[in-house]
């Protein structure tokens, strides 16, 4: 997390036992996506994802309680298998996300950075998201090691 006056920074990265062309296809294919992404405790659908630069992403994070989040993206930036940046529109939560994807010597890492305008909100919310970002990067691991990553 960085200190400036205008923007918040929130960085996340793990390594992962797999190569990088599995590490990306957990995000690329929105099947393997909707398995992991959330904070623990979250499901999803997604109804429309298109991985291209100008693409749109529209998810819909339900919580364990049942509260629906609507979820808008644009993807700005698509490099196959090594970096996607996106957009978050609202109605929460403006922001850039950029996941870098890249080899290390037993497996891969994902390196993850969120954008934010610096806000009253924004600020409050930084060290949940943080926190939140860690669930996803570990319910991603669960996938990438369990069976049901094995596809492709």
């Amino acid at each position: 997390m960085t200190e400036n006056s205008d923007i918040i920074e929130i960085r996340n990265g793990r390594s992962y036992p797999v190569n990088r062309k599995k590490l990306y296809a957990a995000f690329a294919d929105p099947d393997r996506l909707a398995q992991w992404w959330g904070p623990h405790g979250f499901s999803n659908t997604i109804p429309v994802f298109d991985l291209r630069p100008g693409g749109m992403w529209f998810v819909t994070m339900t919580a364990s309680n049942g509260t629906d989040f609507e979820n808008r993206w644009t993807f700005e930036e698509v490099v196959e298998g090594k970096l996607v940046r996106a957009k978050h529109h609202e109605p929460v939560h403006v922001f850039t996300l950029e996941m870098q994807f890249s080899d290390e010597p037993d497996g891969s890492r994902l390196d993850w950075l969120m954008v934010f305008d610096r806000t009253e909100e924004n600020e409050a919310i930084e060290k949940f998201l943080h926190a939140a970002n860690e669930q996803n990067l570990e319910r991603l691991e669960t996938l990438l090691t369990s069976r049901r990553g094995d596809r492709k």
